[in-house]
């Protein structure tokens, strides 16, 4: 699920809090330390979504789909993932349909007046035709004593920090601590540009994103140090350098790709954005799946 979630990242927006389904902030589970939010009903008509996804081979998501009766990828209209003390979850809203037929050998789980559907150390459960949580078990229960408890304030503080995002930013992220999140999950592209080890040396980050028209982005991280934030701000802009060098000499478009990126420091505070136009799009998602398959674009 995780790997799902971040297929989409990046963002840029204007000052507010994003707009998230209320239903789903009760269901945080109270200590989470990440959120990653995605309006996947607007997020699924982009073309960067569109041709992002139609290049995945997601075995274990079809299989979810087939077992389960229902697709994230088709079903979910709004998504929110967090991971808490007691793992990670994805919580969604949609239109849930169970494959009764298919999950009567499976195991079961009651808890409270819901049955969680188990496999293995993960699972997933129904609560309505419009609401459904998955993930591993121990955060699967405390989503739903959350839900259960009508305090409902675990993401707030959380959400509170997103401090760029409209009401209709289609994705959004923020973390506490280190940002390990952003680093595990962010993707290499061809020719070995990584910048996902620039986001280990910060904490508390949060990005917002849409691509209704290209690619805009925003990710904001504070660094321990002023010099540590001047080294990591040195480090996006070699990695932006390295990027240049990297285009072909029949293909100076590219060259916008790579112009398009910025970041900016202020004391202990890096920012790193994106600007892509909608017509190098094509050319972004075949530098990402190049970099998947090793191939060269």
């Amino acid at each position: 699920m995780r790997s799902v979630a971040l297929v989409l990242l990046f963002a840029f927006g204007a000052a507010a809090e994003p707009r998230i389904d209320n239903v789903l902030v009760k269901m945080v589970p109270p200590g989470t330390t990440s959120l990653v939010g995605a309006r996947m009903d607007v997020l699924k008509t982009t073309d960067f979504y569109k041709k992002m996804l139609a290049a995945q081979k997601l075995p274990q998501l079809d299989r979810f789909a087939i077992e389960s009766g229902f697709d994230p990828r088709r079903d979910v209209r709004e998504i929110l993932f967090a991971e808490a003390p007691q793992g990670s979850v994805l919580l969604g809203r949609g239109t849930f349909r169970i494959n009764e037929p298919i999950l009567q050998g499976a195991k079961k789980i009651r808890y409270h007046e819901f049955t969680i559907v188990a496999q293995e150390a993960s699972g997933f459960c129904i609560l309505d035709s419009t609401l459904a949580v998955a993930g591993e078990i121990p955060a699967i229960e405390a989503a739903l004593d959350e839900w259960k408890s009508g305090k409902h304030t675990a993401a707030l503080p959380l959400i509170a920090k997103v401090k760029a995002a409209s009401e209709s930013t289609q994705l959004w992220g923020v973390s506490t601590g280190a940002a390990a999140f952003l680093a595990d999950n962010l993707p290499i592209m061809a020719g070995g540009i990584d910048f996902s080890k620039i986001f280990r040396g910060l904490d508390d980050t949060w990005f917002v994103g849409d691509f209704s028209a290209g690619l805009r982005a925003d990710v904001h991280g504070t660094a321990a140090k002023e010099q540590d934030a001047a080294n990591l701000r040195d480090a996006v802009k070699g990695l932006v350098g390295l990027g240049r060098l990297s285009v072909p000499e029949k293909q100076p478009e590219l060259l916008k790709l790579w112009d398009g990126i910025v970041v900016d420091q202020q004391g202990r505070a890096i920012t790193v954005r994106a600007d892509i136009p909608q017509d190098l799009m094509e050319r972004v998602v075949r530098l990402l799946s190049a970099s998947r398959t090793g191939s060269r674009i």
